[in-house]
Protein backbone atom coordinates (compact mmCIF):
# COMPACT_ATOMS: atom_id res chain seq x y z
CA UNK A 1 0.00 0.00 0.00
CA UNK A 2 1.37 3.41 -0.96
CA UNK A 3 0.24 7.01 -1.29
CA UNK A 4 -1.09 8.33 -4.61
CA UNK A 5 1.87 8.73 -6.98
CA UNK A 6 0.89 12.29 -7.96
CA UNK A 7 1.34 13.66 -4.42
CA UNK A 8 4.58 15.64 -4.08
CA UNK A 9 5.38 15.28 -0.39
CA UNK A 10 8.33 15.51 1.96
CA UNK A 11 9.22 12.38 3.94
CA UNK A 12 7.56 13.72 7.10
CA UNK A 13 4.31 14.52 5.32
CA UNK A 14 4.41 11.20 3.51
CA UNK A 15 4.84 9.24 6.76
CA UNK A 16 2.03 11.07 8.54
CA UNK A 17 -0.39 10.85 5.62
CA UNK A 18 0.36 7.14 5.25
CA UNK A 19 -0.63 6.61 8.89
CA UNK A 20 -3.93 8.40 8.28
CA UNK A 21 -4.71 6.64 4.98
CA UNK A 22 -3.36 3.16 5.66
CA UNK A 23 -2.47 2.81 9.34
CA UNK A 24 -5.78 3.81 10.94
CA UNK A 25 -9.45 4.07 10.05
CA UNK A 26 -10.56 2.13 6.98
CA UNK A 27 -6.82 1.64 6.23
CA UNK A 28 -7.46 1.29 2.50
CA UNK A 29 -6.39 4.69 1.19
CA UNK A 30 -9.57 6.49 2.25
CA UNK A 31 -10.17 8.87 5.14
CA UNK A 32 -12.89 8.99 7.79
CA UNK A 33 -12.43 12.03 10.03
CA UNK A 34 -14.41 12.93 13.15
CA UNK A 35 -14.33 16.73 13.68
CA UNK A 36 -14.98 18.45 16.98
CA UNK A 37 -14.50 22.17 16.46
CA UNK A 38 -18.23 22.91 16.60
CA UNK A 39 -18.07 23.93 20.26
CA UNK A 40 -16.20 27.09 19.31
CA UNK A 41 -17.68 27.51 15.83
CA UNK A 42 -21.36 27.03 16.80
CA UNK A 43 -21.42 27.11 20.61
CA UNK A 44 -22.63 24.52 23.17
CA UNK A 45 -26.05 24.29 21.52
CA UNK A 46 -24.71 21.60 19.18
CA UNK A 47 -24.41 19.27 22.17
CA UNK A 48 -28.03 19.64 23.25
CA UNK A 49 -29.33 16.76 21.07
CA UNK A 50 -26.92 14.41 22.89
CA UNK A 51 -25.79 15.88 26.23
CA UNK A 52 -23.15 13.16 26.67
CA UNK A 53 -21.26 14.64 23.73
CA UNK A 54 -20.31 17.78 25.67
CA UNK A 55 -17.59 15.62 27.28
CA UNK A 56 -14.83 15.24 24.65
CA UNK A 57 -14.14 11.73 25.96
CA UNK A 58 -17.36 10.74 24.15
CA UNK A 59 -15.94 11.69 20.75
CA UNK A 60 -12.56 10.11 21.52
CA UNK A 61 -14.25 6.83 22.45
CA UNK A 62 -16.25 7.02 19.23
CA UNK A 63 -13.09 7.72 17.22
CA UNK A 64 -11.23 4.79 18.78
CA UNK A 65 -14.01 2.22 18.88
CA UNK A 66 -15.37 3.29 15.49
CA UNK A 67 -11.92 3.14 13.84
CA UNK A 68 -11.74 6.67 12.51
CA UNK A 69 -8.71 7.80 10.55
CA UNK A 70 -8.39 10.82 12.84
CA UNK A 71 -10.16 13.19 15.16
CA UNK A 72 -9.93 16.95 14.55
CA UNK A 73 -9.62 18.94 17.78
CA UNK A 74 -8.79 22.48 18.84
CA UNK A 75 -5.74 23.08 21.02
CA UNK A 76 -7.55 23.15 24.37
CA UNK A 77 -9.41 19.89 23.74
CA UNK A 78 -6.29 18.18 22.42
CA UNK A 79 -4.23 19.17 25.45
CA UNK A 80 -6.91 18.26 27.98
CA UNK A 81 -8.29 15.01 26.55
CA UNK A 82 -5.87 13.33 24.13
CA UNK A 83 -3.45 11.94 26.74
CA UNK A 84 -4.84 8.42 27.12
CA UNK A 85 -5.62 8.18 23.39
CA UNK A 86 -2.17 9.16 22.08
CA UNK A 87 -1.03 6.70 19.43
CA UNK A 88 -4.45 5.07 19.29
CA UNK A 89 -6.44 7.93 17.75
CA UNK A 90 -4.57 10.11 15.21
CA UNK A 91 -4.94 13.84 15.76
CA UNK A 92 -5.60 16.64 13.27
CA UNK A 93 -4.90 19.77 15.32
CA UNK A 94 -7.20 22.62 14.30
CA UNK A 95 -5.05 25.76 14.36
CA UNK A 96 -7.66 28.51 14.01
CA UNK A 97 -11.30 29.18 14.71
CA UNK A 98 -13.94 31.75 15.59
CA UNK A 99 -17.32 31.99 17.28
CA UNK A 100 -20.50 32.47 15.27
CA UNK A 101 -21.61 35.40 17.41
CA UNK A 102 -20.52 38.15 14.95
CA UNK A 103 -22.02 38.15 11.46
CA UNK A 104 -20.11 36.38 8.69
CA UNK A 105 -20.02 39.54 6.54
CA UNK A 106 -16.33 40.07 7.34
CA UNK A 107 -15.49 36.56 8.50
CA UNK A 108 -11.96 35.89 9.75
CA UNK A 109 -10.60 32.94 11.70
CA UNK A 110 -7.57 33.86 13.86
CA UNK A 111 -4.82 31.47 14.88
CA UNK A 112 -5.01 29.92 18.34
CA UNK A 113 -2.30 27.25 17.91
CA UNK A 114 0.81 26.54 15.84
CA UNK A 115 2.36 23.76 13.80
CA UNK A 116 4.91 23.40 16.62
CA UNK A 117 2.00 22.67 18.97
CA UNK A 118 0.89 19.94 16.56
CA UNK A 119 4.36 18.36 16.63
CA UNK A 120 4.45 18.59 20.44
CA UNK A 121 1.06 16.87 20.69
CA UNK A 122 1.99 14.09 18.26
CA UNK A 123 -0.50 15.18 15.60
CA UNK A 124 -0.49 13.63 12.13
CA UNK A 125 -1.84 16.77 10.42
CA UNK A 126 -3.02 20.30 11.08
CA UNK A 127 -6.32 21.85 10.04
CA UNK A 128 -6.76 25.46 8.97
CA UNK A 129 -9.97 27.31 8.04
CA UNK A 130 -9.74 29.76 5.14
CA UNK A 131 -12.80 31.92 4.47
CA UNK A 132 -12.53 32.25 0.71
CA UNK A 133 -13.95 35.54 -0.57
CA UNK A 134 -14.26 37.26 2.80
CA UNK A 135 -13.26 40.95 2.90
CA UNK A 136 -10.71 39.81 5.53
CA UNK A 137 -9.18 37.13 3.30
CA UNK A 138 -5.95 39.15 2.99
CA UNK A 139 -5.22 38.58 6.69
CA UNK A 140 -6.18 34.92 6.51
CA UNK A 141 -4.16 34.20 3.38
CA UNK A 142 -1.10 35.85 4.91
CA UNK A 143 -1.63 33.84 8.09
CA UNK A 144 -2.04 30.65 6.05
CA UNK A 145 1.21 31.36 4.21
CA UNK A 146 3.12 31.23 7.49
CA UNK A 147 1.31 28.06 8.54
CA UNK A 148 2.11 26.41 5.20
CA UNK A 149 5.80 27.28 5.53
CA UNK A 150 5.88 25.72 9.01
CA UNK A 151 4.13 22.61 7.65
CA UNK A 152 6.78 22.22 4.96
CA UNK A 153 9.62 22.80 7.41
CA UNK A 154 8.25 20.34 9.98
CA UNK A 155 6.81 17.73 7.61
CA UNK A 156 3.19 18.23 8.70
CA UNK A 157 0.26 17.62 6.28
CA UNK A 158 -2.04 20.61 5.85
CA UNK A 159 -5.81 20.03 5.83
CA UNK A 160 -7.64 23.13 4.59
CA UNK A 161 -11.23 23.81 5.62
CA UNK A 162 -11.88 25.85 2.44
CA UNK A 163 -15.11 27.69 3.20
CA UNK A 164 -16.64 30.48 1.07
CA UNK A 165 -17.84 33.26 3.39
CA UNK A 166 -18.57 36.96 3.52
CA UNK A 167 -20.84 39.56 2.00
CA UNK A 168 -19.15 39.40 -1.43
CA UNK A 169 -19.83 35.65 -1.63
CA UNK A 170 -23.45 36.19 -0.59
CA UNK A 171 -23.82 38.87 -3.29
CA UNK A 172 -22.65 36.34 -5.91
CA UNK A 173 -25.07 33.57 -4.99
CA UNK A 174 -24.08 32.36 -1.54
CA UNK A 175 -21.62 30.10 0.21
CA UNK A 176 -23.22 26.83 -0.92
CA UNK A 177 -23.32 27.46 -4.67
CA UNK A 178 -21.26 25.60 -7.23
CA UNK A 179 -19.43 28.84 -8.02
CA UNK A 180 -18.39 29.31 -4.40
CA UNK A 181 -17.45 25.69 -3.65
CA UNK A 182 -15.63 25.28 -6.97
CA UNK A 183 -13.63 28.45 -6.29
CA UNK A 184 -12.80 27.22 -2.79
CA UNK A 185 -11.58 23.91 -4.19
CA UNK A 186 -9.24 25.62 -6.64
CA UNK A 187 -7.96 28.05 -4.00
CA UNK A 188 -7.02 25.11 -1.74
CA UNK A 189 -4.65 23.63 -4.31
CA UNK A 190 -3.12 26.99 -5.17
CA UNK A 191 -2.59 27.79 -1.48
CA UNK A 192 -0.61 24.59 -0.96
CA UNK A 193 -3.09 22.37 0.90
CA UNK A 194 -2.57 18.61 0.93
CA UNK A 195 -6.17 17.77 1.82
CA UNK A 196 -9.20 20.03 1.34
CA UNK A 197 -12.50 19.81 3.23
CA UNK A 198 -15.46 20.95 1.13
CA UNK A 199 -19.23 21.06 1.37
CA UNK A 200 -21.62 19.65 -1.20
CA UNK A 201 -22.32 22.26 -3.92
CA UNK A 202 -25.97 23.21 -4.26
CA UNK A 203 -27.99 23.43 -7.47
CA UNK A 204 -29.14 27.08 -7.47
CA UNK A 205 -26.75 29.23 -9.56
CA UNK A 206 -29.13 32.02 -10.50
CA UNK A 207 -27.21 34.81 -8.73
CA UNK A 208 -23.75 33.46 -9.55
CA UNK A 209 -21.35 34.83 -12.17
CA UNK A 210 -22.58 34.22 -15.71
CA UNK A 211 -20.35 31.23 -16.49
CA UNK A 212 -21.96 29.30 -13.63
CA UNK A 213 -25.49 30.44 -14.37
CA UNK A 214 -25.19 28.63 -17.69
CA UNK A 215 -24.27 25.33 -16.04
CA UNK A 216 -27.18 22.95 -15.51
CA UNK A 217 -25.52 19.98 -13.81
CA UNK A 218 -26.85 17.27 -11.56
CA UNK A 219 -25.24 16.62 -8.19
CA UNK A 220 -22.75 13.94 -9.38
CA UNK A 221 -21.50 16.31 -12.10
CA UNK A 222 -21.14 19.15 -9.59
CA UNK A 223 -19.20 16.94 -7.19
CA UNK A 224 -16.86 15.72 -9.92
CA UNK A 225 -16.31 19.31 -11.03
CA UNK A 226 -15.13 20.49 -7.61
CA UNK A 227 -12.93 17.40 -7.18
CA UNK A 228 -11.26 18.24 -10.51
CA UNK A 229 -10.83 21.86 -9.45
CA UNK A 230 -9.00 20.70 -6.32
CA UNK A 231 -6.41 19.12 -8.60
CA UNK A 232 -3.78 17.21 -6.64
CA UNK A 233 -5.38 17.92 -3.27
CA UNK A 234 -7.19 15.02 -1.66
CA UNK A 235 -10.86 16.03 -1.27
CA UNK A 236 -12.90 15.10 1.80
CA UNK A 237 -16.57 16.07 1.85
CA UNK A 238 -18.34 17.28 4.98
CA UNK A 239 -21.59 15.78 6.20
CA UNK A 240 -22.79 19.05 7.75
CA UNK A 241 -25.98 19.04 9.84
CA UNK A 242 -27.39 15.77 11.17
CA UNK A 243 -29.41 13.80 8.60
CA UNK A 244 -31.28 10.52 8.63
CA UNK A 245 -29.18 7.40 8.23
CA UNK A 246 -30.38 6.47 4.74
CA UNK A 247 -29.63 9.94 3.35
CA UNK A 248 -26.20 10.06 4.96
CA UNK A 249 -25.14 6.66 3.60
CA UNK A 250 -26.43 7.51 0.13
CA UNK A 251 -24.43 10.75 0.15
CA UNK A 252 -21.31 9.00 1.45
CA UNK A 253 -21.42 6.52 -1.42
CA UNK A 254 -22.01 9.29 -3.97
CA UNK A 255 -19.15 11.45 -2.65
CA UNK A 256 -16.73 8.55 -2.95
CA UNK A 257 -18.06 7.53 -6.37
CA UNK A 258 -17.40 11.08 -7.59
CA UNK A 259 -13.73 11.08 -6.62
CA UNK A 260 -13.52 12.03 -2.95
CA UNK A 261 -10.69 10.62 -0.86
CA UNK A 262 -12.83 10.48 2.24
CA UNK A 263 -15.55 11.82 4.52
CA UNK A 264 -15.81 14.20 7.48
CA UNK A 265 -18.77 13.30 9.69
CA UNK A 266 -19.12 15.14 13.01
CA UNK A 267 -22.63 16.09 14.16
CA UNK A 268 -24.04 13.27 12.05
CA UNK A 269 -22.25 10.92 14.42
CA UNK A 270 -21.78 12.45 17.86
CA UNK A 271 -25.29 13.92 18.07
CA UNK A 272 -26.40 10.27 18.29
CA UNK A 273 -25.98 7.95 21.27
CA UNK A 274 -22.69 6.05 21.30
CA UNK A 275 -24.24 2.69 20.28
CA UNK A 276 -26.16 4.35 17.43
CA UNK A 277 -23.10 6.32 16.30
CA UNK A 278 -20.94 3.20 16.30
CA UNK A 279 -23.55 1.24 14.33
CA UNK A 280 -23.78 4.01 11.73
CA UNK A 281 -20.00 4.32 11.58
CA UNK A 282 -19.76 0.60 10.80
CA UNK A 283 -22.10 1.13 7.84
CA UNK A 284 -19.97 4.04 6.61
CA UNK A 285 -16.94 1.75 6.81
CA UNK A 286 -18.69 -0.66 4.49
CA UNK A 287 -19.20 2.18 2.01
CA UNK A 288 -15.51 3.08 2.19
CA UNK A 289 -14.50 -0.55 1.74
CA UNK A 290 -16.06 -0.40 -1.73
CA UNK A 291 -14.01 2.65 -2.65
CA UNK A 292 -10.54 1.75 -1.40
CA UNK A 293 -7.57 3.07 -3.36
Amino acid sequence: MSLPAHLSLSHGKRARLWRLLHGHGPANGTLLVLPLDQGIEHGPSDFLPNPEAVDTTFQLRLAQEGRYSAIALTIGLAEKYMGEYCGRVPLVLKLNGKTNIPADDDAVSPLMASVKDAVRLGADAVGYTLYVGSPRQDAEISQLGRVRQDCERLGMPLFLWSYPRGRAIEAKGGKGTLFAIDYAARVAEEMGADVVKLHEPQEDNERCPEAYRKLKEDLPARLRRVVRSAGRCLVIFSGGVKEDEETLLRKADLYMECGAAGLVFGRNMWQRSLPDALALTAKVHRVLERHGR
